[in-house]
């Protein structure tokens, strides 16, 4: 079963995490990087290897890969 989490804008970037839950329980995650529009839209899909127990952690964990990626620095943890 895969699902699609809320996407953020960060300047002309889209960032969408993409969670896929495993026959065992766990959660994979990629993430969808796309800038432009029409037929200059780019869409670059990074597959990420970090498995989780929880699908917002692998939520969180894609979004903060992505941003990083376009040169955003990675969010400090939230402390409960």
């Amino acid at each position: 079963m895969n699902f699609h989490e809320p996407a953020i804008t960060a300047g002309k970037y889209l960032i969408s995490p993409l969670i896929k839950a495993l026959e065992n329980g766990w959660y994979a995650c990629s993430v969808s990087i796309r800038s432009g529009s029409g037929s200059s839209t780019t869409d670059r899909v990074l597959r990420l290897t970090r498995l989780f127990r929880d699908r917002l952690a692998a939520a969180d964990y894609a979004r903060a890969e992505g941003l990083q990626w376009i040169g955003i620095p990675r969010p400090a943890p939230r402390l409960a």
